[in-house]
């Protein structure tokens, strides 16, 4: 169990040391401490320039003495295969010593959490970065039953240009062509989450999980804390954050 005011290392794929915003609004008394990576562009070639700095990032993170890592960027994390992120979970636990999970791992036990088994996505990436994606969901036993998606390449500016209502757009056009679908996933770190989950779920009806507020959620866990809010969707509201295993 952490002390009172949990310390969370976040590896960050900005080219600066920034907490995503969401993290101290979701949870003002836990203390967060980022370390950058440098994502390029929203393409394999610019995740390509940080996926090598995640482990030493984690490294140095662990040795400023937080208790636990949380590795921010969901394409960053999925781009190379889900065999890959398993194996870059393992590492980054092996290394640390620490509990730890990334913003991937995050959507996958938000999802689990709601009950979810097919989806209708929405995403800020090209289709390069879409394909990867349905091969994570795949691989962690999800149905895609429409995917949609802004395009963007640009890292940072391109996906924060997007409005509240830009989202639940994409969001709302992904569920009508998603027959039968249980939920609905927003993916991308960039996208601004945080206060679209609760109108998308009134006007659609089912649970959402989204990139940021699910990592942040899930951090919780790694310091032994449930990780409920209220205001925020059915998520945050109902379910406890997962535990990392003993």
């Amino acid at each position: 169990m952490a002390a009172d005011k949990p310390v969370i290392g976040l590896v960050v794929p900005h080219a600066e040391d920034v907490t995503p915003p969401e993290g101290p609004v979701m949870y003002p008394d836990v203390t967060f401490v980022p370390h950058r990576t440098g994502v390029a562009s929203l393409t394999p070639e610019g995740y390509d320039a940080a996926i090598d700095k995640v482990l030493p990032a984690a490294e140095n993170l662990a040795a400023r003495g937080v208790d636990a890592v949380m590795v921010i960027g969901t394409s960053l994390t999925f781009y190379r295969g889900p065999e890959f992120h398993e194996l870059l979970l393992e590492r980054l636990r092996a290394a640390t010593g620490l509990p730890v999970s990334t913003m991937s791992q995050a959507i996958v036990d938000g999802l689990r959490a709601v009950g979810a088994t097919r989806l209708a996505v929405a995403t800020a990436y090209s289709k390069v970065v879409n394909d990867k994606l349905a091969e994570l969901l795949a691989f962690h036993g999800f149905e895609v039953g429409a995917l949609e998606s802004f395009g963007i390449t640009e890292f940072g500016s391109g996906a924060s240009a997007k409005s509240g209502a830009d989202i639940i757009d994409l969001s709302v056009k992904a569920d009508e062509q998603a027959d039968g679908a249980d939920a609905i996933l927003i993916s991308c770190g960039g996208l601004r989450t945080l206060n679209v989950a609760k109108p998308l779920e009134d006007m659609r009806r089912k649970p959402v999980v989204s990139s940021t507020p699910a990592a942040f959620w899930a951090a919780m866990g790694l310091v032994g804390r449930s990780g409920r809010l209220s205001g925020y969707g059915r998520l945050l509201e109902e379910a406890p954050a997962p535990v990392p295993a003993a």
